[in-house]
C-alpha cells in the first residue's frame, strides 16, 4: 500500500491530559531526593528494592508491522504513514511474516516457549498520538511466555577495580506489538504537534519477572538484552533513535515485609539512564516513607537533565483499557516442520525450525567458549563480547597460541579501546591493522617497549596505519634500553651523589624513586623499569649487610 504525507497537526488548546506535558511537576519529594540518598545511607540497609522492566525493541524490517509504510529512521516527518497507519476508515491490517519470525528468533535466544497459537487484542485508549484510539497488541495470549536471561553483572569496587559476576533474570512474556506516533510538544507556544512516522512500526515487549533489585543490576541486564538483540539482528538496540525503550517497575520494602506500593517510569532511553532513573527513584520512596509520607500508585519519567523522575500521571484508578480481541487478525500460527498444514502456501507460514537455523552463537555461548578455550577471565570476556568487532580481532591474534594472553588483554582492553572511544569509531572502522596490534602485543611482552611507550605508539599507529608497530618503535628510537652493564654504570653514577644515596639507604619506595628517576632521565627515559628495580634492590640488599 502506498505512502502517503500527512501534514504535522498543531493541537491547539490541548486537553487536561496532554496540558500536563506543559506544567512542571509539583512533586514536593523529588527535589529532597538526592539529599535524602545521603541521609537514608545509614538506613539503607534496612530497605531492600524490587525491580521488573518492560523493555520495547524495535524489529528491524523495513515495513511496519500491518502495513506496507517504511520503518526508515530519520525520515521527514509524516512522509511513512500508509492509510491504516492513520487509521483511515476502510483500511485493514495485514500482518508481517518477517515481524512475526523476529519475534520467534528473539524469543529463542531469550529461552522462552513458543506458543503454537497466539492472538492479537485490541488496547484501548486515549492519546492523540494514537489515530485509532487502541493499540494492536497481545496481552492475554502472547507470542512466548517464560524465559530467562543469563547476563553478567559488573561491580566497581574500590580504587575502580571491577569485579563481574553471572545473573539470571526471568522473564514472564514476550509479545507483538504496534508502536504509537509521536508527540512533539512545543511548549513555548503551547502546542502539540504529531508525526505518525513511527505509528504501526513493529515492536517486541520483553516483560520480566520482579528480579532486579537496583538501577546497576537492571542496567547490567538491559545491556545484555541490547547485545543479544544485536547479535541476532532483530533489533538495532540504538537508544538514542528510540529502536530500545525501557520502562521500570520499582517498589521498596523492608525484610520480612510485604512488597510495597510500585511506581512506574516510562521510556528511559539510554542504559545509564536506567541506572540512574531507577536509584533515583528507590532514594524517592525511601524519603518518602522516612518522612511520613505515602508511595502513590503512579506513572513517572525520567529527566535526564536534573537526574530526577518526575510524575506524568497517577494510577490510583485502575485504567480500563476495554482489551477485546482484534476481529480483523485471525489467530498466529506456528508451525513445526511437521505439523504444516497441507495445501497451505510453504512460504506464508511460520516454521519453528526453520527460524530456528537462523539462530547464531547467543552472547553467552561466545563467553564461555573464551572462558574455557583461552582462559579469558568472566570480565575481559565480556567487554570482548560487548565491543563490536573486538573478538574478531582477539581470535584472530591468538591463532597460533604463541602470544601472552594477558598482554593481549592488556593491550585490547585497555589501550585499544582508549583510541577507538577517543576517536568514536568501532574496530571495523578503525585504520590500525591487526598485524601492528600483534606486533604491540609482541614487544610489549618481550619487554623491548614500556607501558607508556605504548600510550604513544597506538594514536601514532593510528594516524599512519601504513607503518608497522616494529617500523614505528625502531624510527622513534623507542626500544627499551635493557643492557646490564650500561644501566649498572648509570645507577653507580647515579649513587656517587650522597644526598641520593642517603635515602637509598632509608629503603622502601622513596629509596627505589630516588635512583629510578635520574636513571631514566639520563638514558632518555627507554631504561627498562624491571632491570633497573632488580639493580637497586641488590645494592640495597648489599647496604644492609
Amino acid at each position: 500500500m502506498a505512502s502517503v504525507v500527512w501534514k504535522m497537526l498543531p493541537l491547539r488548546n490541548p486537553c487536561k491530559f496532554c496540558a500536563k506535558f506543559h506544567r512542571p511537576s509539583q512533586d514536593v519529594f523529588a527535589r529532597h531526593a538526592r539529599r535524602m540518598s545521603k541521609k537514608a545511607s545509614s538506613s539503607k540497609s534496612d530497605w531492600q528494592s524490587v525491580v521488573g522492566l518492560e523493555i520495547h525493541a524495535q524489529i528491524n524490517t523495513a515495513s511496519k508491522l500491518f502495513s506496507g509504510a517504511s520503518t526508515k529512521f530519520g525520515a521527514p516527518i509524516n512522509s511513512q504513514v500508509a492509510p491504516f497507519d492513520a487509521a483511515l476508515p476502510g483500511t485493514l491490517p495485514v500482518l508481517n511474516k518477517d515481524c512475526v519470525e523476529a519475534g520467534v528468533l528473539t524469543a529463542l535466544a531469550l529461552g522462552c516457549r513458543i506458543n503454537q497459537v497466539s492472538k492479537f487484542d485490541r488496547k484501548h485508549y486515549f492519546y492523540a498520538d494514537l489515530p485509532a484510539g487502541y493499540q494492536i497488541t497481545q496481552q492475554r495470549q502472547p507470542l512466548a511466555c517464560d524465559g530467562q536471561v543469563n547476563y553478567v553483572h559488573v561491580t566497581s569496587g574500590a580504587g575502580q577495580t571491577s569485579t563481574a559476576e553471572m545473573r539470571t533474570c526471568r522473564l514472564i512474556q514476550l509479545q507483538l506489538e504496534q508502536d504509537s506516533g509521536k508527540s512533539l510538544h512545543d511548549h513555548l507556544d503551547k502546542q502539540s504537534l504529531i508525526d505518525l512516522n513511527r505509528a504501526g512500526v513493529g515492536l517486541m515487549e520483553v516483560v520480566t519477572q520482579p528480579d532486579l533489585r537496583d538501577g546497576e543490576d537492571a542496567a547490567s541486564f538491559v545491556k545484555e538484552v541490547q547485545l543479544l538483540l544485536r547479535t541476532i539482528g532483530t533489533c538495532d538496540g540504538k537508544m538514542q533513535e528510540g529502536s530500545l525503550r525501557v520502562d521500570a517497575n520499582i517498589s521498596i520494602h523492608k525484610a520480612g515485609e510485604p512488597w510495597g506500593v510500585r511506581t512506574e517510569v516510562k521510556n528511559i532511553n539510554s542504559v545509564r539512564n536506567v541506572s540512574k532513573a531507577i536509584d533515583f527513584e528507590i532514594q524517592r520512596q525511601i524519603g518518602v516513607l522516612e518522612n511520613g509520607g505515602q508511595i502513590e500508585k503512579e506513572t513517572r519519567s525520567f529527566d535526564a537533565e536534573s537526574n530526577e523522575t518526575v510524575q506524568m500521571r497517577d494510577k490510583e484508578k485502575l485504567l480500563d483499557y476495554r482489551f477485546m480481541p482484534e476481529p480483523n487478525l485471525p489467530p498466529l500460527h506456528v508451525y513445526s516442520s511437521g505439523n504444516v498444514p497441507p495445501g497451505t502456501g510453504a512460504g506464508s507460514n511460520v516454521v519453528l525450525e526453520t527460524v530456528q537455523r537462523r539462530l547464531p552463537d547467543l552472547p553467552g555461548t561466545i563467553r564461555d567458549k573464551l572462558q574455557h578455550k583461552y582462559d579469558v577471565p568472566l570480565l575481559s570476556a565480556t567487554l570482548l563480547v560487548t565491543e563490536e568487532g573486538l573478538l574478531d580481532i582477539f581470535e584472530s591474534l591468538m591463532a597460533d597460541g604463541s602470544r601472552d594472553l594477558k598482554t593481549l588483554l592488556n593491550v585490547l582492553l585497555n589501550d585499544y579501546i582508549g583510541v577507538l572511544h577517543e576517536h568514536d569509531c568501532t574496530a571495523a572502522e578503525c585504520p590500525i591493522r591487526v598485524q601492528s596490534l600483534g606486533e604491540v602485543c609482541d614487544l610489549l611482552a618481550s619487554r623491548d617497549i614500556s607501558q607508556s611507550t605504548l600510550q604513544k605508539l597506538l594514536p601514532l599507529l593510528f594516524e599512519h596505519p601504513e607503518v608497522g608497530a616494529v617500523e614505528m618503535v625502531d624510527r622513534e628510537n623507542w626500544r627499551q634500553i635493557r643492557d646490564r652493564e650500561l644501566i649498572e654504570k648509570v645507577i653507580n653514577e647515579v649513587l656517587s651523589n650522597p644526598k641520593v644515596m642517603k635515602k637509598l639507604q632509608k629503603g622502601g619506595a622513596r629509596g627505589l624513586n630516588a635512583v629510578m628517576g635520574p636513571v631514566q632521565q639520563a638514558l632518555d627515559r627507554r631504561a627498562d623499569p624491571q632491570i633497573v628495580t632488580e639493580i637497586v634492590e641488590n645494592i640495597y640488599k648489599n647496604l644492609s649487610k
